[in-house]
């Protein structure tokens, strides 16, 4: 990558008219770090929505300005810690979107020089792909599983996406990304309660991003029921281990759920 200094007056404008966008309109469930020395690097977090198997997560992101930016769209990368948890998230760390010319789509979801911006694609990963159905985004699937069988599917996914959501919490937590250190603590220090309440009604039968909240326990007039028996027995497990993690960052109220056995 080459060095700020070295890129035109051009380049390093359109950056800095990019940062002004971000700051204003970010959401307030993404955030970024900017290099003041390093101007075409920027790295993201965002936050996983609530209604998805993502629902509280962290998942990070660094994106690079190519010198040829705008005319060309940023370079995105994904820190996966080796989980696969959605079709358009590699291992690898690539982010498959229109947006960013790394997957086919209509000629309006391309990147447009000029028009398109960094916060476009921050908020594209967030709503396109960390959405409450990712099963589908596998190209096809939408018109292969239809009806009974595709919601089956997409449930057992969710499923399976949420338990990789979980590790990649636990990886996180353990390996925050630098300059978010802070960040990363406090943000599962003020969460713990709410994922471990959550993950006890998923164990309970509940379908995963049916739990709202509501004085820290779950409304059972938004509950929708049906998980799977394989995911009843994954679960516990699973709790028993972020919960320990959780308690080792400072949360409190969370060793209830260390002794949660199935």
């Amino acid at each position: 990558m080459n060095s700020s200094a070295a890129q035109p007056k051009e380049w390093a404008k359109q950056i800095q008219d990019e940062w002004k966008i971000l700051e204003k309109d970010l959401p307030e469930t993404i955030y970024v770090r900017v290099y003041e020395g390093r101007m075409g690097l920027l790295r993201a977090i965002i936050i996983g929505p609530a209604g998805t198997p993502y629902h509280d997560g962290l998942f990070v992101f660094d994106c690079f300005f190519p010198p040829n930016y705008p005319h060309e769209p940023p370079m995105v990368y994904y820190y996966s810690g080796g989980l696969r948890l959605n079709p358009n998230l590699y291992n690898c760390g690539k982010v498959c979107l229109s947006l960013l010319g790394t997957w086919h789509g209509q000629q309006n979801e391309m990147w447009i020089p000029g028009q398109s911006t960094m916060l476009q694609v921050l908020v594209s990963i967030q709503a396109l792909i960390l959405n409450d159905r990712p099963f589908f985004n596998e190209p096809g699937y939408e018109s292969s599983y239809v009806g009974v069988e595709g919601e089956k599917r997409s449930g057992k996914y969710n499923e399976d996406v949420f338990v990789l959501s979980l590790k990649t919490m636990i990886y996180t937590l353990r390996k925050p990304p630098k300059h978010f250190e802070d960040f990363v603590t406090g943000h599962f220090r003020n969460r713990a309660l709410d994922i471990l309440v959550a993950c006890q009604a998923y164990k309970e039968g509940a379908r995963v991003g049916s739990v709202v909240l509501k004085d820290g326990v779950a409304d059972p007039t938004k509950l929708v029921h049906g998980s799977s028996e394989e995911f009843k027995v994954t679960i516990p497990k699973m709790i028993n281990v972020v919960a320990r993690e959780f308690v080792k960052n400072g949360s409190r109220n969370c060793e209830q759920f260390q002794a949660s056995r199935s």
